[in-house]
């Protein structure tokens, strides 16, 4: 008897065995990555967060394993580019990426480059951007990067900054804050990459209310210095951005590497009481506004060197602080105007000319290369060509 079961319990295995083979034929195994990012399961996801965890603390050590597994998912085909992702420290998350038509070299020297300022590669989403070091930190972002990397070799610069960003589609609202930055250059299985890191250094000064001057894609807005959003029913709202952290991934793409695929992991917590209101796909409508006006500007035929915006900053920089202050406060009355007369303020809210001299020589700067670059591009500017860069 004992025989007879030792048999049919081995002729049961080896069944069992033979069907799950058969169903692993006809199923292959899936890959961690087919885990939808929502899950917070998925490796990409605790990948991500380690990488924060490294920006906000670089004593952890820069986790390979973590940037090979986030760079892997970048380069993974997918049928959709856009996903949630699960809320870490309350925040809500969203994933998107695109292709740009650049070769990585190009984009480096435009996108994180110490002489071209960050507002003008994103100035749907950037108001103004200031980079400063960090203390004990010897590292700054270069102004003219060294490329390939060679095999096995990462540099890393840390620093933090100050952003403005312009109002948002939903609200109208825009936030001032400061933010830890790492910025990590490396070569990965023959492509190059770079990841940015950025965490959120503490809660953003109060949103205020601000407008879209004409189109979006024109890349004019109205900043009104008032608390509150520009969202009927909210003008009383006092709204803060409480945390942001996120991960961007920018790797060699397409054949013989000849664009640039972007990638995003971003949380953010904001709204107002404590109580965070963003929504997915709130996340989503702003990556996409970046994006749209980031490959607009870097495929450009139009689009000037990098050395020619940097010989504009260092022409803006030269200038005595009141002639900026100057060529500013007219940008600033131009903004005024066009709000008043499509009636979003009213002619008596229109500032005078001291209210600017607070305002950082470098954000002037930012906001005047701005006016230069749209002209270049054949966009329209609130400031004529000659009014940004007339001689002294």
């Amino acid at each position: 008897m004992k025989k007879k079961i030792t048999k049919s319990s081995s002729g049961f295995q080896w069944l069992s065995i033979t069907l799950i083979i058969s169903l692993l034929t006809i199923f292959p195994q899936q890959p961690a990555f087919a885990i939808p990012l929502s899950d917070s399961a998925n490796p990409v996801n605790a990948a991500a967060m380690k990488l924060v965890a490294f920006c906000s603390n670089p004593k952890t050590g820069l986790d390979a394993q973590a940037v090979a597994t986030l760079v892997d998912y970048v380069l993974e085909p997918k049928s959709n580019k856009e996903a949630a992702l699960p809320k870490f420290q309350d925040a809500t998350g969203a994933y998107y990426e695109f292709d740009t038509r650049i070769n990585f070299s190009n984009f480096l020297q435009y996108a994180y480059n110490s002489k071209v300022p960050s507002v003008l590669m994103s100035p749907s989403s950037l108001r103004f951007s200031v980079w400063t070091d960090l203390p004990g930190e010897i590292q700054r972002m270069p102004g003219n990067w060294k490329l390939p990397v060679p095999a096995g070799k990462t540099i890393i610069i840390y620093g933090s900054e100050h952003e403005g960003i312009t109002p948002d589609l939903n609200t109208g609202v825009y936030y001032e804050y400061g933010l830890k930055r790492t910025v990590i250059l490396l070569n990965y299985k023959g492509k190059q990459a770079l990841i940015s890191v950025a965490k959120q250094l503490e809660i953003s000064d109060v949103g205020k209310k601000g407008f879209v001057l004409g189109k979006d894609d024109d890349w004019n807005y109205y900043y009104s210095g008032e608390l509150g959003s520009a969202q009927q029913g909210l003008g009383w709202v006092k709204s803060y951005i409480y945390d942001l952290f996120s991960v961007g991934v920018y790797v060699e793409s397409g054949a013989k590497s000849s664009s640039v695929r972007s990638a995003s992991f971003h949380w953010i917590r904001a709204g107002w009481s404590g109580i965070n209101f963003v929504r997915t796909d709130h996340i989503i409508k702003g990556m996409k506004r970046r994006a749209k006006t980031f490959k607009t500007i870097l495929e450009s035929p139009n689009l000037p060197s990098p050395k020619q915006i940097a010989a504009t900053h260092q022409s803006l920089s030269a200038l005595p602080k009141n002639d900026l202050v100057e060529r500013y406060t007219t940008l600033q009355q131009a903004r005024q105007s066009s709000a008043a007369q499509s009636g979003k303020i009213n002619a008596n809210e229109m500032k005078k000319s001291d209210s600017y001299a607070n305002i950082s020589k470098e954000q002037m700067i930012q906001e005047l290369m701005l006016e230069h670059l749209k002209i270049t591009l054949g966009k329209p500017s609130l400031l004529e060509k000659k009014l940004v860069l007339r001689n002294n």
